[in-house]
């Protein structure tokens, strides 16, 4: 009998669409559409005009996030074949795209504040059925989408998703949204959709062995692949996960803004972002072996990549109990619903949170609390921070959140109380508008305009508003993207001289002169709370 193995720790879960990293707005049919011709093949056009400048653009720090191939000026034939196969697979989303655009350029040019009920017959073809025409407050004529039923078109494109899989041996990998994925003499693709639960059947491996002939069979490995395929299994048992079973509340840091929190009866798991384990790495960090086998809950506090990431959702879809998402569902372009994307990738138990709603379980709840600004002044819905309370202690998670009005949270407290400990998201420079939501915009806006919208969370300032607001015995600056294994989502490489760095560095300075414990989190991180009733 064929020997029973293990699927290594460190085998790479890269879940693709037409061989580009996935993102929500690339499976969202309407948002992919306009990221394929508006993003990806001006890429491919870039490149293959001149792949040396993509490779020294790379080189360059400052040009670290840039629409710039990461492939050393290679693979020309391999980007020029990629187009065609894009274009060729996406062909309805590419004259999606197009109507998108002139329908838009159509209401903006002849709907005068006039009632819109004529311009339904000039609503292009393939959009028609789709799009519901309104006006805003002030006679601007828009339209939202009736996305669930995108989502049974034949827009939706399911058949370009895959998964690549690899060992990976460090935590350098290219920029995720600028550099495509080939397939090479170390990587296996399953061309499977996302929804597909034989990749739980793989995942499970991970903990649970079996024979590589069996997964194998069940995942229609090509023979020309097996080779490969086999390098990732291993006869070493991985390490066990110990249940916390303790009488406290455990808080666990995995970067960026992902913590565990656990109790002996319950585990809540925020912005999942898990590194692998079992190779080189640059910094100590918990990994997918310290999460426990069952979580309970997983809070989502918006739809940006590095906190609604597949590559982690994906290996632990068959141990979420419920995802809890903002409300959104306004069919609103540049906000698709992050409800609708997870329940077509395979994952059933999502629901959605309002603001100030809050979710009752055993001795704790889980209440949604509103996230102002980081999305450049678009009109997202997608976006709650959430307020953790256990018996009485509470946790305010504010992830990316720029205060904007501390008057907001003025009239949250007079709700929730004081809290007893707050986590910031203070990377308070931030990309520019059009860094993620460019190819959405019809409208081409000035540079200054692009510079003033930022991605932006709090600094010093805006942050210390809310301490004085909450009153928490401790804060922890969180959200950074400084770890290297997000240097491939985030693009981010701080210096001390960085802003982030020197406001998050004045707001450590005067908790600790307040007397409250503090410290910017990195790498991974344990802290034991006493519960209080």
């Amino acid at each position: 009998m064929e020997k029973e193995m293990y699927l290594k720790p460190n085998v790479v879960f890269e879940p693709l669409i037409a061989n580009w990293y996935a993102w929500a707005h690339l499976v969202s049919p309407a948002t992919a559409a306009l990221n394929i011709t508006g993003r990806y093949i001006p890429i491919i056009d870039s490149y293959l005009l001149d792949p040396s400048a993509h490779a020294e653009a790379v080189r360059n720090p400052k040009m670290l996030g840039g629409p710039f191939m990461d492939l050393n000026g290679e693979k020309e034939e391999e980007v020029r074949q990629l187009k065609k196969d894009i274009l060729k697979s996406n062909d309805l989303l590419v004259n999606f795209s197009d109507a998108i655009r002139a329908l838009d350029k159509m209401l903006s040019f002849e709907a005068k504040g006039y009632g819109l009920e004529g311009f339904y017959k000039k609503i292009p073809n393939i959009l028609k059925g789709y799009v519901e025409l309104y006006y805003d407050r002030n006679n601007n004529a828009d339209f939202r989408f009736i996305e669930p039923l995108l989502y049974k078109s034949k827009y939706y494109k399911k058949e370009t998703q895959s998964i690549a899989l690899w060992l990976t041996e460090n935590d350098k990998r290219p920029f995720c949204l600028s550099t495509p994925r080939f397939k090479d003499s170390k990587s296996v693709f399953l061309h499977l959709p996302f929804e597909d639960h034989r990749i739980d059947e793989l995942v499970r491996m991970k903990k649970t062995p079996q024979p590589p002939g069996y997964i194998k069979s069940l995942l229609n490995i090509p023979e020309a692949d097996e080779i490969v395929f086999d390098t990732f299994f291993t006869e070493e048992r991985p390490k066990e996960y110990k249940r916390y079973l303790g009488n406290k509340i455990r808080m666990r840091y995995f970067g960026h803004a992902c913590i565990l929190i656990e109790t002996k009866e319950i585990s809540i798991l925020i912005d999942p972002l898990i590194s692998y384990y079992g190779y080189v790495s640059e910094v100590n960090h918990f990994s997918y072996e310290d999460l426990p086998e069952t979580l309970n809950y997983v809070l989502i506090t918006h739809n940006h990549q590095d906190h609604v990431l597949f590559e982690t959702l994906l290996q632990l879809r068959s141990r979420i109990g419920t995802i809890i998402v903002p409300d959104s569902g306004g069919g609103r372009l540049e906000d698709p619903n992050l409800k609708l994307i997870l329940n077509n990738i395979g994952f059933n138990n999502v629901i959605p949170i309002k603001e100030m709603e809050t979710i009752n379980f055993s001795d704790s709840t889980i209440t949604g609390i509103p996230f102002t600004g980081e999305h450049s002044d678009l009109n997202i819905l997608t976006k709650t921070c959430y307020l953790v309370q256990i018996s009485k202690f509470k946790l305010l998670f504010l992830a990316d959140s720029r205060i904007v009005e501390p008057a907001l949270y003025e009239h949250i407290q007079k709700e929730i109380g004081p809290v007893d400990v707050m986590f910031f998201g203070m990377e308070c420079d931030g990309a520019p508008l059009t860094w993620l939501y460019g190819p959405l915009m019809t409208k081409k806006i000035t540079r200054d305009q692009d510079a003033s919208r930022r991605l932006a969370g709090s600094n010093f300032e805006e942050a210390f508003s809310l301490l004085k607001i909450f009153k928490p015995k401790e804060v922890y600056v969180y959200a950074m993207g400084q770890e290297p294994w997000l240097e491939y989502i985030s693009s981010v490489r701080y210096t001390d001289e960085s802003n982030p760095i020197i406001q998050s560095n004045k707001l450590i300075e005067k908790c600790r002169e307040l007397g409250l414990a503090t410290e910017r989190l990195f790498g991974e991180k344990e802290i034991l709370y006493e519960r209080y009733n």
